[in-house]
C-alpha cells in the first residue's frame, strides 16, 4: 500500500514527505488559485448546466444513479473528460479520488449524486455532490479495518479539499494542479 501511495503521491505533485500522513481538511497550500476557487463557487451554484465551455473554465456535470455501478461509471467519465481535456497526467490520482467520494456518497447518503469536474487557471477540481447533510469526520482506521481511509487519501493526494452543506445536502471536492487543458 505504501508503495501505491508513493508512486500516486508522486503523480499528483505532492511532495514525499506527506505520504501516509494523516491531516485532514488541509488549509489551501496554493494561494495563486485563490481567485480561480472564488469563480468555481459561483459557477457551481449553477452546475444545472450539463456543459459550460469558456476562456477560463471548462466544466462538466453528470447526474448518478444511486447504485454500485455509478462508481464504474464515475472512474470512466472521469478519465474520459480529461483525457479529452488533455490532463491525462493526473488521470489516475482523479480517477482514484472521484471513486472514494462516490462510493462514500452512495454508502452514506440516500438521493440523487452528481459529478462535476472543471479545470481553470492551471487547477483541475471534482466535486460529488450530494443528498447527505453530515460532513465526514476523519479517524485512524486500524490495520485491519476495510474501511476509514478516503480522506487519508484524500489528503495525502490532493493538493486541497474539503466539503460544505448545500441547501440541497453536501459537497466533497478536491484539487489537483495540471497543465493547461487544451481547447476541444
Amino acid at each position: 500500500m505504501t508503495q501505491i501511495m508513493t508512486s500516486l503521491h508522486a503523480k499528483a505533485g505532492n511532495p514525499p514527505w506527506r505520504v501516509g500522513t494523516s491531516m485532514c481538511f488541509s488549509p489551501i497550500r496554493d494561494e495563486r488559485h485563490a481567485a480561480a476557487r472564488e469563480r468555481w463557487t459561483a459557477t457551481r451554484r449553477r452546475h444545472r448546466v450539463i456543459m459550460v465551455e469558456g476562456p477560463e473554465v471548462q466544466m462538466s456535470f453528470w447526474p448518478l444513479a444511486a447504485n454500485a455501478r455509478s462508481v464504474a461509471r464515475a472512474r470512466r467519465l472521469t478519465r474520459d473528460r480529461l483525457a479529452a481535456w488533455g490532463m491525462e497526467e493526473v488521470a489516475d490520482v482523479a480517477e482514484l479520488l472521484v471513486s472514494e467520494l462516490v462510493t462514500n456518497a452512495l454508502c452514506h447518503a440516500h438521493g440523487p449524486v452528481g459529478l462535476t469536474l472543471s479545470t481553470m487557471e492551471g487547477l483541475l477540481r471534482c466535486e460529488v455532490e450530494d443528498a447527505g447533510t453530515v460532513l465526514p469526520s476523519a479517524y485512524c482506521a486500524g490495520h485491519d479495518d476495510e474501511g476509514g481511509r478516503g480522506l487519508c487519501l484524500l489528503d495525502t493526494l490532493a493538493c486541497c479539499w474539503g466539503g460544505s452543506r448545500t441547501p440541497t445536502g453536501k459537497v466533497m471536492w478536491f484539487e489537483l494542479p495540471a497543465g493547461t487543458p487544451s481547447a476541444h
